[in-house]
């Protein structure tokens, strides 16, 4: 595994983690959640790297990239993204977005359609309905608006709390504080912003019945928004919809096997159909 920066407009570097070696395969592209870092995905990187190219990425204002004062949006993440691939040689691929990074997909969709994506995997997330949501998922939206008011006053509380929260399970083998520290560079107004934006910002459902290429949802069993999740596996044409049992928000790490297990089968049907 090896890392690297590529810089975007205007002049934002973009870091990344990057597994295997161009095959036949479309790569396999790895969006973390708010504030996340991308090192969340190292079982991913490793589990699918002798099958494709495997890359995870730090967003702007995440992880190693550049924190940047504005267009902290899902639509600027994409057109970061889509920078990054461009300028990494990735020409075909299957996007994979979790929470925060499903938003990022469905942006990516809007600005770029689907040619060169392979496949798309939605992790544990419904894409926004923008300023819909205060009414449609009420409770949900008043929730977010209590935890950005304590994140607000309580930045390093609140990202402390909220990382445990990501598991139902135990794992002696993550560094919960690396998680932290690498969650809380990301600056207090920036991750509001964030938060908002991804949320409230744009009606992200009509996207949907645009995609035509494979999708699939995994969630976890646990989740708030299973329902919505749901809705939007019926939304997407031809979408498999998973869940997945014993695992909270971050269904990749308190559940790997189901989760690879899920994903390889999805890149197995990709190759059949190629």
């Amino acid at each position: 595994m090896n890392d690297g920066f590529t810089t975007t407009r205007p002049g934002v570097r973009i870091h990344y983690l990057q597994a295997g070696s161009t095959t036949e395969a479309p790569a396999l592209i790895l969006i973390p959640g708010w504030r996340m870092p991308a090192w969340l995905w190292r079982e991913q990187l490793q589990r699918f790297s002798s099958v494709t190219r495997v890359l995870a990425v730090d967003p702007r204002s995440q992880g190693e990239s550049s924190n940047t004062a504005d267009d902290n949006t899902p639509e600027t993440r994409a057109s970061d993204l889509h920078d990054a691939l461009e300028t990494l040689g990735v020409t075909r691929y299957v996007l994979v977005g979790w929470s925060q990074g499903a938003q990022d997909v469905a942006a990516y969709v809007q600005q770029f359609g689907t040619d060169a994506i392979a496949g798309i995997v939605f992790v544990d997330s419904p894409v926004s309905a923008g300023s819909a949501e205060v009414v449609i998922r009420s409770q949900f939206a008043q929730a977010i608006l209590s935890q950005i008011a304590v994140y607000g006053a309580h930045p390093k509380e609140f990202t402390e709390g909220m990382v445990r929260s990501l598991f139902l399970k135990p794992h002696p083998e993550l560094d919960l504080q690396a998680v932290v520290t690498s969650a809380l560079r990301t600056p207090t107004n920036t991750g509001i912003a964030m938060l908002v934006t991804d949320i409230f910002g744009v009606d992200r459902r009509p996207v949907l019945s645009t995609i035509n290429k494979p999708t699939l949802v995994i969630a976890s069993a646990a989740s708030p928004l299973l329902g919505a999740q749901r809705d939007m596996a019926s939304a997407v044409p031809g979408a498999k919809f998973i869940v997945v049992e014993g695992a909270g928000h971050a269904v990749f790490i308190d559940q790997p096997q189901q989760f690879d297990e899920a994903l390889n089968a999805f890149l197995r049907a990709l190759a059949r159909h190629r």
